[in-house]
């Protein structure tokens, strides 16, 4: 997710103005000593395992049949200014019909199925340049969303799905910029039992991806609920018992949703934040 802001400030900017106001929470990613300390354990800690069906692809490389798009200020399925294409055997976030900006049309192309226990795997590559409006933290900026509320059910100016990101960073600048943080609109997560009070927790041990650099992703999702994100087969973050959470900061536009749910759906998608992205060789395998 492009924002990385805190769940403890009180500060909002107001990012953009389409169909209706969106105020988006302040940019942060500090986590404490405390809890940064608690996902290095994590790290450390043993896998659990379980049974694995066989790998399958969700993405044909051709179409994108089985994926649905929601664009803020759009309704579901309709992909405005053909944000989502398929280029050369990968699904590309593409902004050749934004007439040069971007206009916190923030998106989200989510694939038909929900998942309870899987592991996923793909290859994406950041691209450039972005949009001259996209916001500075969402430059070099996805990722790939899952237990996710399903496209049908956000609100038509809704930026972000209520759901949990693993978050994809490229280079922006000559700064070190690990790729691999997790974040959390609307949901909640635990590191060693703890519940983690920051909304983007960075990984302490992933690297920094220059643009344009083909990079492996796999995420795991345990029966156990356990959660495990890898970049280039390396774990960078390990951590526990999703689950929604109204009073996150980022719930405030999710409203209605939260009025009928009381646990994830499951769904995974993929983001556009103002800055190009290609992802291809998308796999699952469902386990039990």
């Amino acid at each position: 997710m492009g924002y990385i802001a805190s769940r403890q400030g009180n500060a909002e900017t107001r990012v953009h103005t389409f169909r209706e106001e969106t105020d988006i929470p302040t940019p942060s990613c500090r986590p404490a000593a405390a809890l940064a300390t608690l996902a290095v354990f994590a790290l450390l800690a043993a896998p659990a395992h379980a049974e694995a069906g066989k790998w399958r692809p969700i993405f044909d490389g051709r179409t994108l049949d089985g994926w649905t798009p929601k664009i803020a200020g759009f309704p579901a399925g309709e992909n405005y200014a053909d944000t989502f294409v398929v280029r050369d055997g990968a699904i590309a976030v593409s902004y050749a019909g934004y007439d040069g900006k971007f206009g916190g049309k923030f998106g989200h192309l989510f694939y038909k199925t929900p998942f309870k226990a899987y592991r996923l795997r793909l290859n994406y590559r950041v691209l450039d340049p972005a949009l001259p409006d996209t916001p500075a933290w969402a430059r070099s900026n996805s990722g790939l969303m899952f237990d996710s509320q399903s496209p049908q059910s956000m609100s038509l100016g809704q930026s972000f799905p209520m759901s949990v990101e693993f978050q994809i960073l490229g280079r922006d600048g000559e700064a070190p910029r690990p790729t691999g943080a997790v974040c959390t609109p609307g949901t909640s997560i635990t590191f060693g039992g703890v519940k983690a009070k920051e909304h983007c927790i960075p990984s302490t041990t992933a690297p920094t991806i220059a643009n344009g650099t083909w990079t492996s992703l796999e995420l795991e999702v345990l029966p156990s609920g356990q959660v495990t994100q890898k970049i280039n087969g390396q774990v960078v973050h390990r951590y526990a018992d999703v689950a929604l959470d109204p009073t996150d900061n980022f719930a405030a536009v999710a409203k209605p949703y939260f009025e009928t749910h009381t646990t994830t759906e499951g769904y995974i998608a993929l983001q556009s934040e103002g800055h190009p992205i290609e992802f291809k060789d998308i796999e699952v395998q469902e386990l039990r």
